[in-house]
């Protein structure tokens, strides 16, 4: 593992954390990161998206985590 992944993976680990942290049910939570992951994987398939080298879980996660953290801006 070099040293520009570590960054990032630190990033997704706190993110992960923030997500559990603020959930009243971990489990739904999990279940929600899991949906979304496997919504994201189906949509790198039919060439949705432009960033396929970042996992399906990982882009959950960061999505999920900027919901929780910008929900204004996401909105509307």
């Amino acid at each position: 593992m070099s040293l520009s992944q570590q960054p990032e993976a630190k990033e997704l680990a706190k993110r992960g954390e923030s997500l559990m942290r603020h959930s009243t049910n971990r489990y739904l939570t999990t279940v929600r990161i899991a949906f979304r992951a496997k919504q994201r994987r189906f949509d790198d398939f039919e060439g949705l998206l432009e960033d396929s080298m970042v996992k399906p879980v990982q882009r959950a996660i960061t999505e999920l985590s900027d919901e929780q953290d910008l929900p204004d801006l996401l909105a509307g």
